[in-house]
């Protein structure tokens, strides 16, 4: 395999909040995204995932709480948990997504 760029990968996206697959690891899969600001509506996912922001910053709403992942750091979303992510999330965003852990 060859290396990938993930900061032009995810400059290349057509559309924020729209996610394209870098591989997989294991049984885990690693997508990137960009986003832009916008807000996206409360979701559930059935598999946990970790939430890498490159650059930027993720703002999320978390059963109910707020929660702020910077540039360089790390949240962990556990399967099952409610979460939004809040209005004013820029940046670039690798989402890492572990079934079964």
């Amino acid at each position: 395999m060859s290396s990938i760029n993930v900061l032009d990968t995810a400059a290349a996206l057509p559309a924020a909040w729209s996610s394209r697959s870098l591989g997989t690891v294991g049984t885990a899969c690693v997508k990137v995204l960009r986003m832009d600001g916008s807000p996206v509506e409360e979701e559930v996912h059935g598999v946990d995932e970790v939430l890498l922001v490159l650059d930027g910053r993720l703002e999320l709403l978390v059963e109910g709480l707020e929660v702020a992942v910077e540039s360089g750091e790390i949240y962990r979303m556990p399967a099952g948990t409610r979460h939004a992510v809040r209005p004013g999330s820029r940046g670039t965003l690798v989402i890492v997504e572990v079934p079964g852990a």
